[in-house]
């Protein structure tokens, strides 16, 4: 018994179907992953946050004299005029931040050859970040959608927000296997929502492989990283970075559920110009997200999360 049979047996999961066990589990997990806001810029106030967008996680506290340094921004214009004097508005930070997930369980996430389909990775990751969301004590929410469907679970706090989202993933995942079609625009409609969805001054994850990602849904990515501080998580499967090595020269056919291919492994040469392919594939979606400001971290369905993520962002 190999360790990713190991690992599955412990689950009770077979890396296709979602079940309750699997999801739970990362509520010891939390400290996997680290929420803490990007110290890119500071707010200009006391407070535990750094705020990378002005304003995030800021509360009014009071008015005072204006005092030379201060933020001309930040000028009370209505107690100045009422009094003669100028003053400026004191913030104090909140004590939380809301988190967002979106997850992809589309018809392209429905694939694995080794551990887990990516979708199964992808709730799991999911899961993840909602426990260490609700052990921060910061509100939850989600948008997990597949090809046809999709549901929203508004951001709420404590455990019962993480188990509704878990309840949520086992539904959709579920659904997703039986489905039959799929709709092209999921992605893009998806991103559109997350806009709706989450608040300014948000952490928003997007969990996806990205095969759907296009000009429209990067541009909805682009105004939601303007006022939410935004990360990529692409879920990948060995397979699409090389073809299996085998001893000799053989002939596989591959199906997508809709055509078929027959590939050639062994073959140096057309297994060079598959990388090659898969790699410009990968950089093109990468060099995308980078045009929106928004961070991008690779994670394996062929490897526990346990195995991947050290205190990571």
């Amino acid at each position: 018994m190999n360790d990713s049979t190991r690992w599955l047996k412990a689950l009770q999961s077979d890396g296709i179907h979602l079940a309750s066990q699997e999801l739970l589990r990362y509520r010891q997990l939390y400290k996997l992953i680290n929420l803490a806001p990007t110290a890119k810029k500071q707010a200009g106030v006391s407070g535990a946050y750094l705020s990378k967008y002005k304003g995030r996680g800021m509360e009014f506290d009071e008015a005072r004299h204006y005092q030379p340094g201060d933020d001309i921004r930040a000028i009370d214009w209505r107690v100045t005029a009422r009094t003669g004097k100028t003053h400026t508005k004191i913030y104090r930070e909140e004590r939380e931040r809301p988190v967002f997930v979106l997850c992809d369980l589309s018809e392209s996430m429905q694939f694995g050859t080794q551990l887990l389909l990516k979708s199964i990775q992808a709730a799991h990751l999911t899961a993840l970040i909602s426990w260490a969301a609700a052990q921060r004590g910061d509100k939850v929410g989600a948008l997990i959608f597949g090809g046809t469907h999709h549901h929203e679970c508004k951001p709420m706090t404590r455990s019962k927000a993480v188990l509704a989202i878990c309840h949520q993933l086992i539904q959709m995942q579920s659904a997703a296997l039986t489905a039959s079609s799929h709709q092209e625009s999921a992605f893009e409609d998806a991103c559109a929502r997350a806009r709706r969805l989450a608040r300014p001054g948000s952490l928003v994850y997007i969990i996806s492989d990205f095969n759907q990602l296009s000009t429209t849904a990067t541009q909805h990515i682009a105004q939601l990283s303007r006022h939410c501080e935004v990360k990529a998580l692409m879920v990948t499967d060995p397979l699409e970075s090389t073809l299996p090595q085998t001893n000799g020269q053989r002939e596989v056919v591959v199906t997508d559920g809709t055509s078929r291919q027959t590939w050639q492994l062994g073959n140096r040469q057309l297994t060079r110009q598959y990388q090659d392919n898969q790699r410009v594939h990968f950089d093109h979606i990468s060099a995308w997200l980078a045009q929106t400001g928004v961070s991008l971290q690779h994670i394996s369905a062929g490897l526990p999360l346990d195995q991947q993520l050290v205190n990571a962002g």
